[in-house]
């Protein structure tokens, strides 16, 4: 029964399934971006998860603390967080240009019409 002590593990292969599932299913260029989102965070429960260290405390000097938490984990999720939000702008200002050039966002519009030039 100790598998199921990892539940943080179990809901992040569920995220990951469910965001590569939307990508994958999906015609809709948002709701493609949504599932790339899902994915995203999946990624972030796991490094939090790899870096949770019990009875780690913050890495500062103090008497009688040995087990350090190490705090790179964090500052590398931090930062993969900001870029995603600019990537997911990035990925709605270009669904707003292809809704400008062909007048819908689904994908099997866009072929079509792709086809047909």
């Amino acid at each position: 029964m100790e598998w199921l002590g990892l539940y943080n593990y179990w809901v992040v292969v569920a995220l990951m399934m469910i965001g590569f599932y939307i990508v994958i299913a999906q015609d809709n260029l948002i709701k493609k971006l949504v599932g790339l989102n899902i994915f995203q965070t999946s990624v972030f429960v796991f490094f939090i998860s790899l870096a949770y260290l019990e009875g780690g405390t913050a890495p500062i000097a103090l008497e009688g603390v040995t087990q350090y938490s190490n705090p790179l984990p964090h500052v590398l999720i931090l930062t993969a967080i900001v870029v995603g939000v600019a990537l997911t702008a990035m990925g709605l200002a270009l669904v707003v240009r292809v809704q400008e050039a062909y007048g819908t966002i689904e994908e099997d519009e866009i072929h079509q019409q792709d086809d047909l030039h």
